[in-house]
């Protein structure tokens, strides 16, 4: 393959693109097809971040002969991680602004009723009631909280998996 400057840096970029890409796709095509975008199966594009960051640690291979090293593999992952739970963020963001403001009041209406459903589950734990009171005032309502939820848990699912895809992927 011919030689690219910055390996590392572009195949992060692109990798870390394309998945927010498909977050944002994702968050659309529910609210097309009448689903909650910001409901539990927004939660299925978490996956997308660290699938990602393993095919670009997979793919960064090809530009070096004995293997990136640790390090470089590592850092794709983590950069392509940082890029897509960037890139979903901000989509998410855009896409509350832009949205009713209703589907915001259906989705907290429909997580409450979700919450309420499963109070008799958090009481029978030891500080039930305080977690449910937590989790019930922790629910995000406005379109920042939104897009740091979307960052923070693609972030962490992303992490998870590129800190040891790099290690068996640097040779």
């Amino acid at each position: 393959m011919a030689a690219s400057p910055h390996p590392v840096l572009r195949t992060a970029v692109l990798h870390g693109a394309i998945t927010g890409a498909l977050c944002i796709a994702w968050v659309l095509f529910l609210y097309l097809t009448d689903n909650n975008p910001y409901g539990p199966k927004r939660t299925l594009s978490d996956f997308f971040p660290p699938i990602a960051a393993v095919v670009s640690q997979i793919l960064l291979r090809r530009y070096y002969a004995n293997g990136p090293g640790l390090w470089k593999s590592v850092g794709v992952g983590l950069l392509t991680t940082l890029i897509g739970a960037g890139v979903a963020a901000v989509g998410l963001y855009t896409f509350a602004r832009l949205a009713d403001p209703g589907l915001i009041e259906q989705h907290l209406v429909e997580a409450r009723q979700l919450l309420a459903n499963a109070k008799a589950l958090y009481l029978k734990q030891p500080n039930g009631a305080q977690q449910y009171a937590a989790t019930l005032k922790g629910l995000a309502h406005t379109p920042a909280a939104f897009a740091q939820d979307e960052f923070a848990k693609k972030i962490i699912f992303g992490l998870l998996i590129s800190i040891p895809g790099g290690v068996f992927l640097r040779k």
